[in-house]
């Protein structure tokens, strides 16, 4: 057993060595250096990857990027012309996601966190039925849109509306949209109820106190704080919806359609369902391989765009808040 040198008597009558609290300190200090290091690294390796992934597609889909390109219909059997149709389809698609799937997310949310008791058995069927939704391959929502929502919604729809003529019942942009919507419904149930979890509780127990009830305090209270929450729920289920094609492969894009949707009841082109038809179906795979280049680099650019617009939606509202404040 080591004797420590130099021992030095505390004011407190205990003994402590300055050279073993140094080399412990040192150690620490040292330890410290090594992980700010490695999570570092860990961080520059995403954003390499990154970097790397839209530079190799920028470099090799820039000789097409063109106004043309992004404002013709496709030409000879898609190996040339431009992806305007596609990129439309895509901003409309997404629109009609967001509209269908926020609404239905917040209110989710709002009974989750503020209405419901966490024994009831609603609640805990909604919890597993959330968390089972999160967890389902892409693949089988649209499975599922096409036997619900074009099958049996649509055809139902035709039957009693139409005379059984096919106007609802066949695949369009509406039935893609609403399968989109229940496969980022997770996402913004979940992060909704994050925000009404980190509102003080103090705020709705004071609202009560003056005389408000349930409703007026969520209302005017809960909702106007989180806000911002949802609109990032909101981004979220938008970079998730963007890029996706398994759930509209059976419900409502089509191989090529030039014509642009005018009817939610229309098919329609998508970048992601353009991009998977230009690399398994071209009959001339190096003649579109460049528009592939391209057009990746188009609906990279688009997620981003839309994520952007939504980010400063929600900034303006949080300086709103700050200012009311």
């Amino acid at each position: 057993m080591d004797v420590p040198t130099n021992p030095v008597i505390t004011p407190g009558g205990t003994f402590s060595n300055s050279l073993v609290e140094n080399e412990m300190r040192h150690r620490l200090d040292v330890s410290g250096k090594i992980f700010r290091f490695l999570t570092g690294s860990a961080c520059l390796i995403i954003v390499g990857m990154v970097a790397l992934i839209i530079g190799h597609i920028f470099i090799h889909g820039k000789g097409n990027l063109s106004w043309r390109f992004l404002t013709a219909a496709p030409e000879e059997g898609m190996t040339a012309g431009g992806i305007f149709p596609a990129i439309y389809g895509t901003v409309l698609l997404v629109m009609l996601m967001t509209v269908a799937v926020v609404p239905v997310g917040v209110m989710v949310a709002i009974y989750l966190h503020e209405y419901s008791s966490h024994t009831s058995l609603l609640y805990k069927a909604t919890r597993l039925a959330v968390s089972n939704l999160a967890g389902v391959p892409s693949i089988v929502f649209g499975l599922f849109g096409l036997g619900f929502f074009v099958r049996f919604v649509g055809g139902n729809i035709d039957r009693l509306f139409y005379g059984g003529n096919l106007v609802f019942g066949q695949p369009a942009i509406l039935w893609a949209a609403l399968t989109l919507a229940v496969l980022t419904l997770p996402v913004v149930i979940l992060t909704t109820e994050d925000t009404l979890r980190a509102i003080p509780n103090e705020l709705r127990e004071a609202s009560m106190a003056l005389g408000a009830t349930k409703f007026q305090t969520i209302r005017h209270v809960v909702l106007p704080q989180a806000v911002t929450g949802i609109l990032t729920g909101g981004i979220l289920a938008v970079s998730r919806g963007a890029g996706e094609v398994a759930p509209i492969l059976f419900t409502g894009a089509a191989y090529f359609l030039p014509e642009l949707p005018t009817k939610l009841t229309s098919q329609f082109m998508e970048l992601g369902y353009h991009v998977l038809v230009l690399s398994t179906q071209s009959p001339d795979v190096e003649a579109t391989k460049p528009i592939l280049y391209s057009t990746v680099f188009v609906l990279l650019a688009l997620t981003f765009l839309l994520n952007f617009v939504a980010i400063m939606i929600r900034s303006q509202m949080r300086a709103r808040l700050r200012s009311r404040a």
